[in-house]
């Protein structure tokens, strides 16, 4: 049985360990094949990635945040146009859509789930809304059927962010297959991870695929035939060979990321000043985020590093708090107090039950003195 003396948010150790072989066996693959950029590789992920997801085309990228751009760009988005995202979530969100020449609208979120609040999106529409930016924080999906009668009901185009939710499905239906395109990372860290930044757009609509595939080269579909302003944004063969070794695993390991979501339910959902995640279907657990009130949650997170455990902040000031939207002078209040409330403790698939309550023992002392 595994043991750690220090406990880290992540371990990544063991999902490596148990495919190295096959794992080096895909890089040397593509180490004898000499072509590193585009290629097979690339495509045979593509292929699997979108047969899983349940897509008609992907698209690989070189990053999540890319993967944004170039989707955002691929639905027409642009200078004029706004875009309601929420406002509790990493920066690539918003940036992304400044980066197209779009501007963010951030909407509050719902305190229960800490994804948008579809009350205040509805608000947040106005003649210049273009698209709408859902996040599935943290691996939870988003209302997706209603979120999609209000892009319906408007006109408005539906952009996935599916960073953290690789393999999580709302009614039945993986996340990213739900909304006009989606966008995914594999930064190391994610449910899938690869071994460097890669990313991926996926959408059922054969133009938005086909516009993606020109602005990740470029501009153009063939070399030195450019159609408009691009970006050099391809998926490397390396990453794409080491994520089809892992993507056969990947249901596998969310179950797993939900066995200790679970335990963790178990261990602490009985104090008071503690409000655990609830484990709904389709829920992935990319971090196991709580809440805790009163006050309490540095003293939490300072008691967990004494003890070797770590933990994360995800994320200690919402987007619309940031220093470049500080001209906004918006006020979220759900989004703000969660930034005071959230810790996210260590979560992965294989992580020992020991291990587990030494976290839980450490939070649970902290918060009953």
């Amino acid at each position: 049985m595994q043991t750690l003396d220090r406990v880290p948010v992540l371990d990544l150790s063991p999902e490596i360990d148990a495919q190295w072989p096959e794992l080096m066996e895909a890089v040397e693959r593509v180490l004898k094949s000499r072509q590193f950029i585009g290629g097979p590789e690339v495509v045979a992920f593509e292929e699997e990635a979108a047969d899983y997801l349940g897509v008609s085309h992907a698209v690989g990228v070189n990053s999540g945040t890319d993967a944004l751009v170039i989707g955002l760009r691929a639905l027409g988005v642009g200078p004029e146009d706004e875009v309601i995202t929420s406002a509790f979530t990493f920066f690539a969100c918003p940036e992304s859509i400044g980066n197209v020449g779009a501007s963010p609208v951030f909407a509050d979120i719902d305190p229960g789930t800490l994804n948008l609040d579809l009350d205040r999106v509805r608000e947040a529409i106005t003649p210049r809304t273009r698209a709408i930016m859902p996040v599935h924080l943290f691996g939870r999906p988003v209302d997706m059927d209603e979120l999609s009668a209000i892009a319906t009901e408007n006109g408005l185009k539906v952009i996935e962010d599916c960073a953290q939710s690789f393999g999580a499905r709302f009614g039945g239906r993986q996340t990213g297959s739900l909304g006009d395109a989606g966008a995914f990372s594999f930064f190391p860290s994610k449910n899938l991870g690869a071994f460097g930044d890669a990313g991926l757009i996926v959408t059922d609509d054969a133009k938005v695929a086909e516009s993606a595939r020109k602005l990740r080269a470029h501009g153009g579909k063939h070399k030195y035939h450019n159609e408009m302003l691009g970006y050099n944004s391809r998926l490397d063969a390396l990453q794409a060979a080491l994520l089809r070794v892992k993507l056969p695993l990947i249901d596998e390991r969310n179950l797993g990321r939900r066995r200790v979501a679970e335990r963790y339910a178990e261990l602490l959902g009985d104090i008071e000043s503690l409000a655990v995640p609830e484990t709904i279907p389709g829920h992935v657990f990319h971090q196991y985020t709580i809440r805790v009130s009163g006050g309490q949650r540095d003293d939490v997170k300072q008691g967990l590093e004494e003890e070797g455990i770590g933990s994360m902040v995800y994320y200690p000031v919402p987007c619309h708090r940031l220093p470049v939207y500080s001209h906004l002078d918006l006020r979220l209040p759900s989004a703000e107090l969660a930034a005071s409330e959230v810790l996210s403790l260590p979560i992965w698939p294989t992580m020992p039950e020991e291990v587990q309550e030494r976290v839980a023992a450490v939070v649970r002392r902290v918060l009953t003195v």
